[in-house]
């Protein structure tokens, strides 16, 4: 793991050459030496001075590195107008130092450090490249929600240490009661978000830059379940007697939020709100506490990572050409970029889990999970994942099909760039599924 850190301290002077592709491909090196180097087990190793990783851990820490390489790719306009192109890699430098750190320490207390720290990165992303004045209230949104949900926690650590003598992971050992559970589960619930504590998430979506939407949406919101499967670790027998509130109440809010998806006229919130009903289904998943879900809550939690980041990269492209993320004006696609229609169809049934995105896996897992949890839920499943494969099928045809807005007279053409960005999404999320047993740890 040390090893790893060095490298990412190394990159900091590397950065005053201002080289966006140097430090790009640098990133990349560092993904495919580490990525060569780890040991795929279920068990904690390259264990370093109280940091190291398990098949949860690092599968988290490759995605993060993906994401950030496919940040800097979506993010080029940056470095062709010249818009502070040395502080926008220095942010996402410290973002991935943050987040690595969040994902491999064994420690309770810096593991919250490290969450709480990943938010200012994000919100100087948010501020410093967002697009309309309304980022400042989107920013102070996401952090209000997220410090409001975590200061409970961190009370709830002090005490842990105090109690159990303790804060690594798997020896912590003390008495259970309602409030120390829900201080300890709360963070991570509005970090996901679940239903009713999410209002944060399409305010911060819709004004982030195309970096900030990929970060949030492809590893941020994975920061909640990844949480949550940690404290659950220690206080798994209490939580089955108050997990079912939240299941119920994140179940209902999956329809909800379908049903909400359809209303929407902006392309980004949209895959916004669809973001918030796929990591419900994961946090249902986590909070049934059996083996299938852990599995499935994983596979899903990668596979939406790439395809929601995905998707915000593509509605970005369109962004870049009519300035306009409006429904009403980006229509009749499939006539101008009929090459870059594919890779909307191909995502968007990835969305609603088609095969062979890893998706599908994760989100037959779950569902198993969740109707041997209790067979009820087969209702809200099933209307869940109708209004999935809807909004879906709605966003792609709005899009690609209709009369081409006469507006737009002046339109840019797709570049190479553009093309690589979205096959980096597609090619991991649809060919690991060849291996998808790897993320079978709990089985």
């Amino acid at each position: 793991m040390m090893m790893m850190f060095m490298f990412m301290l190394f990159m900091i002077p590397c950065l005053l050459l201002s080289s966006w592709w140097y430090f790009t491909l640098s990133l990349a090196f560092a993904f495919f030496i580490l990525f060569n180097v780890f040991w795929f087990s279920d068990y904690y190793c390259m264990m370093s001075y109280s940091y190291g990783g398990d098949i949860l851990s690092m599968s988290m820490v490759f995605l993060t590195f993906w994401i950030i390489i496919l940040m800097m790719i979506a993010s080029y306009i940056i470095y062709s107008y010249n818009n502070f192109p040395l502080e926008f890699m220095f942010v996402n430098l410290f973002l991935l130092i943050f987040l690595i750190l969040s994902f491999t320490t064994t420690n309770l207390l810096l593991f919250f450090i490290f969450f709480e720290s990943s938010l200012i990165p994000t919100l100087f992303l948010i501020f410093g490249w967002g697009y309309q004045p309304e980022r400042l209230n989107a920013g102070y949104c996401f952090l209000f929600y997220t410090l409001v949900a975590s200061m409970p926690l961190l009370l709830s650590i002090l005490y842990i240490n105090d109690s159990s003598d303790t804060l690594f992971y798997f020896l912590i050992d003390l008495n259970m009661n309602f409030y120390l559970y829900l201080a300890l589960v709360m963070a991570f619930l509005v970090k996901m978000p679940m239903i009713f504590v999410h209002f944060w998430l399409p305010k911060a979506h819709v004004e982030a830059p195309i970096s900030g939407s990929m970060i949030l949406a492809g590893v941020l919101l994975k920061l909640g379940g990844y949480g949550l499967m940690r404290v659950l670790d220690f206080m798994y027998e209490y939580s089955m007697y108050y997990n079912f509130y939240f299941i119920a109440l994140t179940l209902y809010g999956m329809v909800l939020v379908g049903i909400l998806c359809m209303y929407q006229i902006d392309i980004k919130s949209l895959i916004a709100y669809s973001s918030v009903a796929h990591m419900g289904m994961v946090l249902c998943g986590i909070l049934s506490l059996n083996s299938w879900g852990y599995s499935g809550a994983i596979m899903l939690m990668i596979g939406h990572g790439l395809c929601s980041s995905g998707l915000f990269c593509l509605a970005n492209i369109i962004y870049e050409n009519t300035h306009s993320r409006s429904f009403y004006i980006n229509k009749g696609f499939i006539i101008f970029m009929p090459s870059m229609s594919l890779f909307w169809f191909i995502l968007s049934a990835n969305n609603m889990a088609s095969p062979t995105s890893l998706n599908l896996v994760g989100e037959v897992l779950l569902i198993n999970s969740i109707m041997g949890w209790s067979s009820l839920s087969f209702l809200f499943l099933a209307l869940a994942s109708f209004l999935s494969c809807c909004y879906s099928i709605f966003m792609y045809s709005y899009i690609q099909h209709g009369s081409f807005y006469s507006g737009l007279i002046k339109l840019g053409f797709n570049n190479c760039r553009e093309y690589i960005l979205i096959l980096l999404h597609i090619l991991p999320l649809n060919a690991l599924i060849l291996k998808c047993d790897l993320f079978d740890f709990c089985i």
